[in-house]
């Protein structure tokens, strides 16, 4: 699918308990998701490909591991890489691609999902999704927050009672960012209903 005209973006945050949740999450997506899925799961290096080919393996929608300087495209799902941050920026075509990001971690974190969203601030992408999974913390919360000053998103924080850690989305219910509170079986159907297909 043509990276042209990426007019809709979602930012999948998740921690402790996140690749059990994402096996929930992910394969209830279609091939057809109208924009593409960036996941900023809290791993150490060397984790994230196994993960990556799981999802793939039991999902319709395409799953891999990012790679530093690919082009984004609807309906594929961007595994951060594992010990490294993501950031999103446009090349010289205007297109919009992966860079991988070794800086310091961020709060003990990297991949940082706070990161991830400072880079995005400059895209001005009309149609963002956020999803705040599983996780200790509040990796995400800050960069939802900056975000939204610039422009509205929509942003999906799972319930408590189906979460292992009630972290990170309970930073976002407590901020009161939350659009919509949902268990992890109906987060798939939510972003497909947010974003469409093609």
């Amino acid at each position: 699918m043509s990276a042209d005209n990426i007019n809709k973006l979602v930012i999948i945050a998740s921690s402790t308990g996140g690749p059990k949740a994402l096996h929930k999450v992910i394969p209830g997506l279609s091939k057809r998701l109208d924009a593409p899925v960036i996941i900023v799961q809290h791993m150490p290096k060397g984790f994230t490909s196994t993960l990556a080919e799981r999802l793939n393996h039991v999902s319709d929608i395409l799953v891999t591991e990012a790679v530093h300087n690919e082009v984004l495209e609807k309906g594929h799902v961007y595994l951060t890489k594992g010990g490294t941050h993501l950031l999103l920026m446009n090349n010289q075509d205007g297109k919009i691609v992966i860079r991988e990001d070794c800086s310091e971690p961020v709060n003990g974190l990297r991949p940082c999902a706070d990161v991830t969203y400072s880079s995005i601030l400059q895209l001005r992408i009309p149609h963002i999704v956020n999803v705040v999974l599983t996780g200790m913390g509040c990796d995400g919360c800050e960069g939802i927050a900056t975000l939204n000053e610039q422009q509205k998103t929509y942003t999906i924080a799972q319930h408590k009672d189906t979460c292992v850690v009630y972290g990170m989305p309970k930073a976002i219910v407590d901020h009161d960012m939350a659009d919509v509170i949902l268990p992890l079986e109906k987060i798939g159907a939510e972003i497909t209903r947010k974003v469409g297909v093609f």
